[in-house]
């Protein structure tokens, strides 16, 4: 595994944290842009909704649109997943609390 891919499962795991603390499990992508890079992350929009659109293949959240922006919720799945009891080739598993 190269550096790219640990930074992008490191990203992806990022992505569903940012959503297991938010109200209702969702925030649209402008805040999760700027959560993104309050953990290191430098990512625009076109990757934001690149990694929406895997995660939602995988069945970790779901994507709404509204007015243009997309709107990420999580889902049971994608909750376990950022929790750690569930693992997801493709998403950094979290270290233990």
């Amino acid at each position: 595994m190269n550096f790219a891919e640990l930074v992008q499962q490191d990203r992806r795991l990022v992505i569903l944290r940012i959503l297991s603390e938010s109200d209702h499990y969702s925030t649209n992508e402008h805040l999760l842009k700027m959560g993104l890079h309050a953990f290191g992350h430098n990512a625009g929009t076109d990757l934001v909704r690149t990694e929406l659109a895997w995660l939602k293949e995988q069945g970790l959240v779901s994507v709404d649109e509204i007015g243009g922006v997309q709107i990420p919720k999580l889902t049971g799945r994608g909750l376990d997943v950022a929790q750690g009891s569930t693992v997801v080739p493709g998403v950094k598993r979290p270290a233990p609390e």
